[in-house]
């Protein structure tokens, strides 16, 4: 297995007249804390990593299979509805002596070997927990958030007898904010996952398409602007994660933004990040 260098990443999103993470508990409100900041969690982006590997007949792993010449059998969603969970478990010990490295599973299911996974093995009492090279942290706005609730209105009643044709409250949205989201290549647990180089050139090549292919009525607009990628020059890291992101991370301009021309947006490190050999991508452009 080629070596796997620590990298260091930085998503900066556009958020316009959209709602990048629905919140449950709270009748999908866009996700925000107690301060106001928004919130986009690692597993709303993580979900829609997997349904465009997962979408193995569509425009974008098809045009990446070709790119990256990626082998059939091999990109499989471990993370899905319907899933057989006795039929994973046999795929997990199905490897010569019982060698996990070597198993259907590993083989198999591209986001465990990525993302780790948390089927547990039955070797242990308590069972384990195998984290993934790659870890997604909390998405968070620069600036609190502003939150806009509407009632949805169509022809037809949304309910027979109650508030026919009206949806009330139904479209929340945030009408304009800059998020960022980091992101953690850890090479560390590379042989433990079975987490390869293409593996990582698949996520890379994925997440600029991580929204526009995956739109919906209520996440019209939500934009990439930046996928900053930091690979550092060893499998250790050459840098703190945080001095990277005190580089990249766009600062508002005026105490409420409305528009992206409100921030001052990095497009560099600073010279004495540059000085340690970090190589700087945005996987956007």
């Amino acid at each position: 297995m080629n070596q796997i260098n620590r990298a260091t990443g930085l998503l900066v999103l556009e958020v316009v007249n959209s709602n990048p993470n629905g919140d449950p508990d709270r009748e999908s409100d866009p996700r925000q804390r107690a301060n106001g900041q928004g919130e986009i969690s690692p597993v709303s982006f993580k979900r829609k990593l997997r349904d465009l590997v997962e979408a193995k007949d569509q425009p974008v792993f098809q045009s990446l299979k070709a790119r990256l010449q990626l082998e059939d059998g091999c990109y499989e969603i471990l993370e899905h509805r319907g899933r057989n969970r006795e039929a994973i478990a046999k795929e997990m010990k199905d490897g010569v002596g019982g060698d996990f490295m070597q198993s259907t599973f590993v083989k198999k299911y591209w986001d465990a070997r990525v993302f780790g996974n948390t089927f547990l093995e039955e070797e242990s009492d308590k069972g384990t927990i195998k984290t993934g090279v790659v870890q997604f942290g909390m998405g968070l706005s620069v600036k609190p958030i502003e939150v806009v609730r509407q009632t949805n209105t169509n022809k037809a009643g949304v309910q027979e007898g109650k508030n026919q044709g009206m949806a009330p409250m139904a479209y929340r949205v945030v009408t304009h904010a800059v998020y960022c989201m980091p992101f953690f290549f850890n090479p560390t647990y590379a042989p433990k996952s079975g987490c390869t180089q293409k593996d990582l050139d698949l996520l890379k090549a994925l997440i600029p398409y991580a929204y526009d292919h995956t739109r919906s009525a209520i996440r019209p607009d939500v934009r990439i602007r930046h996928a900053w990628f930091v690979e550092h020059k060893d499998a250790l890291g050459t840098c703190p994660d945080f001095k990277i992101f005190d580089a990249l991370t766009p600062k508002a301009k005026v105490e409420t933004p409305t528009c992206w021309e409100d921030y001052d947006v990095p497009t560099s490190l600073s010279p004495e990040l540059t000085e340690k050999g970090l190589n700087l991508v945005d996987l956007a452009n």
